[in-house]
């Protein structure tokens, strides 16, 4: 995936110790019987820290 000239995806890891990080992700798939498939990208989405934005260029 590329993106969009202008466009600035930033992915950093949250400020989260990984400890507590991985015992959250694997109670919530344990919790809601989630196959890992589904696990996997929601527990990403939880551990890190993903911003998108746009610049416009000024002429």
């Amino acid at each position: 995936m590329v993106p969009r000239l202008g466009v600035t995806v930033d992915i950093s890891p949250r400020d989260l110790p990984l400890p507590l990080i991985g015992v959250a992700g694997g109670a919530l798939a344990l919790w809601a019987d989630a196959p890992p498939e589904i696990a996997l990208p929601v527990a990403l989405l939880i551990v890190l820290d993903i911003r998108v934005r746009r610049s416009r260029r000024h002429t």
